[in-house]
């Protein structure tokens, strides 16, 4: 598989030619919304098997090997050149692919109002193949150790279609607000916590849940020590009926940071007792702040690599974001950015006519454009190369996978670069 990054008056065919493959296979495996007028600086994946390198200033055949992990004799043997032989400059040279290393793969799927809309469910659908897990968000805790459960509709028989592990998605919420107090009466109460844990059970049953899933967000400091003896007997209790129990964790970078969001999160004691956790490397750049990356390399790397000295990296999941955001500039207290998916980002370039940069500390895609009205906006999404560079921080940690959130914003780019860096775990 091969990243490329259109430049002026690049057009489909000339790229098809370039490396070997047809405009159909190109429109195809990007989904393009915009194959008949290419935006400079959208990167495109181009369908074949193992990758092209073009010979830059002082590579030599030792260096690219190393790059890309091969044996440089084997790499002049692939190209058919001498091992010795000085490499020219643009001159094209074959990478095969490499072996792949097994990953876990998560998505949550998130179902409002009062019905699935059918573009969500046909998302899941899409996406299942490429996942270990598939977590339904969310199931509401009550105040009496009862439950609110979302609309399941048909997620739970495509996941068993898919040998997808059903994830029971549990959440501290109210009013779809984060709420300590609930979290302080589930993590106290000992009576309630009971009738929590027999609902918990009772309802995984029900639906095939064979991984129950804690995403208490919010929680008080003092209840700290709290969650994690309701950790140690959630876990006594499912391991029972042969099930996985995995947490969300706030992004953190030490064992004391403060903020409403950390303080209730113990790295350390979760990497203990679960069997894995998803930390939420993502929104820095969220819908009510400043424009910027959502998920930053930088700020992702500095959360993961404390996390690795708390938690076994095999236990670890990294969030991800599917999505992006266009914000109307300059930014104002209280607004409220727009989701929207690569596609739509891509295509909103195009309508434009402005090309896409490319942030390479952030490692993201961004660009900014005029509304009719005359309003400047800013857009950050996700592309190629910004999911690339994530999937080889997974491999330079040795991470046990990623988690998405969330599916129902098309990213086809993600799927196919899924499984070219991956073989993507089944567990059922």
């Amino acid at each position: 598989m091969q990243i490329h990054v259109v430049s002026n008056n690049q057009t489909l065919t000339g790229i098809a030619a370039a490396y070997g493959t047809t405009v159909n296979d190109l429109v195809e495996a990007n989904d393009l919304p915009n194959p008949d007028r290419l935006t400079i600086g959208q990167a495109l994946v181009i369908p074949i098997i193992g990758s092209f390198y073009w010979v830059q200033p002082g590579d030599s055949l030792w260096s690219i090997a190393q790059r890309f992990r091969l044996n440089y004799e084997q790499l002049a043997t692939i190209n058919s050149i001498p091992v010795n032989q000085s490499l020219q400059v643009g001159l094209r040279l074959y990478i095969p692919d490499r072996p792949k290393r097994p990953v876990d793969t998560n998505a949550y799927v998130e179902p409002r109002g009062t019905s699935v809309a059918p573009n969500l469910e046909a998302s899941a659908r899409e996406a299942a193949p490429y996942l270990t897990y598939l977590a339904p968000f969310s199931f509401q805790a009550l105040r009496d150790g009862s439950l609110k459960e979302p609309i399941l509709n048909n997620f739970p028989s495509i996941a068993q279609r898919n040998r997808n592990v059903l994830m029971m998605v549990i959440t501290n919420q109210e009013n779809d607000q984060f709420s300590d107090e609930l979290g302080r009466i589930l993590l106290n109460d000992e009576t309630i916590q009971n009738n929590f844990i027999n609902n918990i059970v009772a309802t995984a049953k029900k639906y095939g849940f064979k991984d129950i899933h804690f995403d208490f967000e919010y929680l008080r400091p003092v209840d700290r020590e709290a969650y994690n003896s309701f950790l140690r007997k959630a876990k006594n209790r499912f391991s029972q009926e042969g099930w996985l129990l995995s947490t969300a964790l706030a992004p953190k970078t030490s064992a004391d940071q403060k903020g409403k969001w950390y303080e209730g999160h113990d790295y350390k004691a979760h990497g203990e007792i679960v069997d894995f956790v998803v930390i939420m490397t993502y929104e820095w750049g969220y819908s009510g702040g400043p424009a910027m990356a959502v998920s930053p390399i930088g700020p992702v790397r500095e959360v993961l690599e404390y996390a690795i000295t708390e938690i076994p990296s095999s236990k670890i999941m990294m969030g991800q974001n599917l999505y992006g955001y266009d914000w109307t500039l300059p930014f104002v207290e209280r607004s409220i950015a727009k989701a929207l998916s690569p596609q739509a980002a891509i295509q909103l370039a195009a309508d434009n006519n402005v090309a896409i940069l490319y942030d390479q500390k952030a490692q993201a895609p961004y660009f900014k454009y005029t509304d009719s009205a005359g309003k400047l906006h800013e857009v950050w999404f996700e592309d190629a190369r910004s999911i690339q560079a994530k999937f080889n921080l997974i491999k330079e940690l040795n991470l046990r996978g990623i988690s998405y959130w969330k599916l129902g914003l098309p990213f086809p780019q993600n799927w196919l670069l899924i499984v070219d860096n991956f073989q993507v775990t089944k567990r059922t």
